[in-house]
């Protein structure tokens, strides 16, 4: 499944509550035309609040060094930035 232009497929049981929700918003008077389309729109929801918290994630991380007094003032260089940071790192801020 890493082959971005192969596709699965993948089969689920759904009894009960669950299946009765999908068939109300699968079909002609719901939502989706198909459980599978149904699927890959949760499929993709899911994706895009993971990387949402991925990159919000990061936001604190910033946050919380900030607030350590791990920061320095940018050289405007990339690498050089980076240096800087594994530097500071490596003498854990001092």
């Amino acid at each position: 499944m890493s082959d971005r232009g192969a596709s699965a497929r993948i089969n689920a049981r759904l009894s009960g509550a669950l299946s009765e929700f999908v068939a109300r918003i699968v079909g002609v008077s719901g939502l989706y035309e198909t459980p599978s389309e149904y699927i890959r729109d949760l499929i993709r929801r899911d994706m895009e609040r993971r990387e949402g918290q991925v990159a919000q994630d990061a936001i604190l991380d910033g946050h919380r060094d900030l607030a350590a007094g791990r920061s320095f003032v940018s050289s405007g260089d990339f690498k050089t930035d980076m240096k800087t940071l594994d530097r500071r790192e490596s003498e854990d801020w001092k």
